[in-house]
């Protein structure tokens, strides 16, 4: 996405927030080991900073959902009663 002034890295847009998860914790593993040449840590860390923010914006959008579901009752009606307010 260049010159779109996006933090994401190419294909990162198209990643489920499960996937941009298991990538980061992939990347955390790798530098947690204190193996790798300088330059590859510092590229993952980047990749591992984007994929971060990624990630947290999803969730923000995702509770920011949930309360208007529970704000407005939106897409409540096609709900089945649970049979609890009996």
């Amino acid at each position: 996405m260049e010159g779109s002034g996006s933090d994401e890295a190419p294909g990162e847009g198209e990643m489920t927030y499960e996937d941009s998860l298991e990538r980061l914790e992939e990347i955390v593993s790798r530098l947690e080991k204190g193996n790798l040449p300088l330059d590859e840590s510092l590229g993952l860390f980047e990749e591992g900073s984007r994929l971060t923010k990624v990630c947290q914006r999803r969730l923000t959008e995702a509770e920011l959902r949930i309360e208007r579901l529970v704000a407005g009752g939106e897409g409540t009606e096609d709900m089945p009663s649970s049979g609890l307010d009996d």
